[in-house]
């Protein structure tokens, strides 16, 4: 924030802590520091006189209205790279865990039911020579695409532009949504939230993925559409989903707790 401030501004500083569910107070602050889960938009700003900066503590910026923060001429700032490798790495858990099904393995043993090794017992995808699908190819998720090269897959990406440098380290292609979705063995999403990807994962997109494909999202719980998803999960064309964001959290939607398959985290990524 500092670079962002008069000198001035820095002396006598006071700071003021505030609990998630505490609404954003009126006052002559020249800073805030937000969490994605506290809307900054217009009404907070104009109780708000002396800002200059919104200093967000998240990778993105979706819950500030950039557009009401430019008429005021508040400089907004974000931490895209903190979280990169931390998110990446529960994004390969997540695959890991739906591809050799440890849920169900860890849940069958703690209830006493394993009677021993048998050849067909919890038989899960093998990830050699199958196909990753990343919606979305910023920090994150071209962090996610580096991890798959050792683990032996190919690598399909969705980007407004085309990743040289990225596509030269991991061989992937650029396609669009409809050949990704038809193509990928494990569907990962790495978007922001906008009027154009919430809900990018519903019914018609759903249908086009591949069956017993894999829905992993460590990105925005708006991309999904919770109760399709359910539903496909219920009636088997989808083979397992991971989950670490949701569209109204702490609520986890009920079907989607009663699925099968299911892979569901508390928010863990940038832990």
């Amino acid at each position: 924030m500092q670079p962002f401030l008069e000198p001035g501004d820095l002396v006598g500083l006071a700071v003021t802590w505030l609990a998630a569910d505490q609404p954003t107070p009126a006052g002559d602050y020249v800073a805030i520091v937000p969490l994605l889960t506290r809307w900054v938009g217009g009404t907070e700003l104009k109780r708000l006189p002396q800002l200059k900066v919104i200093a967000n503590c998240a990778a993105g910026h979706d819950n500030v209205d950039l557009v009401a923060a430019e008429l005021r001429r508040v400089t907004v700032t974000n931490t895209p790279d903190v979280v990169t490798e931390s998110t990446a790495d529960l994004a390969w858990a997540l695959i890991l865990a739906c591809a050799r099904r440890l849920v169900e393995g860890i849940e069958l043993v703690r209830s006493g039911r394993w009677t021993g090794w048998d050849p067909d017992q919890l038989l899960g995808l093998e990830l050699r020579g199958r196909t990753l699908g990343l919606l979305g190819a910023g920090r994150i998720g071209q962090a996610v695409g580096r991890r798959a090269v050792p683990f032996g897959l190919r690598v399909l990406y969705v980007a407004r532009s085309a990743k040289p440098e990225f596509e030269g380290a991991t061989g992937a292609t650029r396609v669009d949504v409809r050949r990704l979705l038809h193509a990928s063995d494990i569907v990962s999403l790495h978007l922001p939230s906008t009027p154009e990807t919430k809900g990018i994962i519903g019914p018609e997109t759903l249908a086009l993925m591949k069956p017993g494909a894999i829905l992993i999202n460590t990105a925005r719980g708006d991309l999904v559409r919770e109760d399709p998803l359910a539903r496909a999960l219920e009636e088997g064309h989808l083979g397992a989903a991971g989950l670490d964001v949701y569209l109204e959290e702490p609520k986890i939607h009920s079907r989607l707790l009663a699925a099968p398959r299911t892979v569901l985290l508390p928010h863990l990524g940038s832990a």
